[in-house]
């Protein structure tokens, strides 16, 4: 099969680690006849780019960035109809998505050997919540704060980034109210939508979820008090905190929300203010192809 592809590179993911990283991600794809290399330019820019790979006829596009970038860019994909594959390089913060894949996303020579040789595809399930597409989780309530605090704190990056602000709100956060399909509304710590299973770098948030059930998990985490909230969150870390009886996961292909006023709530790593205080958040199956080494696609 001949591949024509692209590399679309993100210089501001992970507070500048993409334009670190761009230099030998072009070289690697360069010793594979991959030459074209696209950079975004400004906050928003991915799905342009996309475009205009998917207009000159590629039918693979290498994606580095971080959950943020990967998720516009597979929205503008998934609207498009998926004319090409994705494949993730890591350069962000968290870098949650590809841990659900078997992706060779940290190594940029193996990256552009697959995307060049012979690989796979793997179809893969997005989402949405206000409208608003996401690629691995929406999080409500204490992922906001916590995202919020992040965007404050400049001394540090990475996973220690997200850890540290969570420490920091988590005797600070006040909880939110909210009623979920119908039911009386109850205050939570967090609430969290999931395609994936991870987020915030370091929290296995749904460990049972698939990016290709046609399914979200809803992980509700009730405002248990500050005391227990320590132990909660080290429980999240490890993904044992379903266990606690206070904890409730749901898996279903939509949900909607109501809230006091419209809610801010993040997708994979942006803050959003929603539309109404009727929040819907649904399933949006097989929409995407990624790129999977071969044998894996299973």
């Amino acid at each position: 099969m001949t591949t024509r592809a692209c590399l679309i590179v993100n210089p501001a993911a992970g507070r500048g680690r993409g334009a670190r990283l761009l230099p030998a991600a072009a070289q690697a794809f360069a010793a594979h006849g991959i030459t074209d290399v696209r950079l975004t330019v400004a906050p928003g820019d991915e799905a342009r780019q996309v475009r205009a790979a998917v207009d000159s006829g590629c039918d693979t596009i290498a994606v580095l960035g971080g959950d943020g970038t990967w998720s516009k860019a597979a929205a503008e994909l998934a609207r498009l109809g998926a004319p090409a594959r994705l494949a993730l390089l890591a350069a962000g913060t968290g870098n949650d998505f590809v841990k659900n894949l078997p992706e060779p996303s940290r190594d940029a020579e193996a990256m552009a050997r697959l995307v060049a040789g012979d690989a796979d595809e793997r179809r893969i399930d997005m989402a949405a919540v206000d409208g608003q597409w996401f690629l691995n989780v929406a999080g409500f309530a204490f992922d906001v704060a916590v995202l919020a605090r992040t965007e404050r704190m400049r001394w540090l990056s990475g996973t220690a980034l997200y850890a540290a602000a969570a420490v920091q709100e988590l005797f600070a956060y006040a909880g939110l109210e909210v009623a979920i399909d119908g039911a009386a509304a109850s205050r939570y710590l967090l609430l969290a939508f999931a395609n994936g299973a991870h987020f915030g770098g370091a929290f296995h948030v749904a460990p049972g979820a698939r990016i290709d059930d046609g399914l979200l998990d809803a992980i509700a985490i009730p405002d248990i008090g500050r005391l227990g909230r320590p132990g909660l969150l080290a429980r999240a870390a490890r993904g044992t905190h379903l266990r606690h009886p206070r904890v409730t996961a749901r898996r279903a292909a939509a949900f909607t929300l109501r809230f006091a006023e419209p809610p801010v709530y993040e997708v994979d790593g942006e803050l959003r203010r929603a539309a109404s205080a009727e929040v819907r958040v649904e399933s949006r199956p097989g929409v995407l192809r990624v790129l999977v080494p071969r044998g894996s696609a299973g």
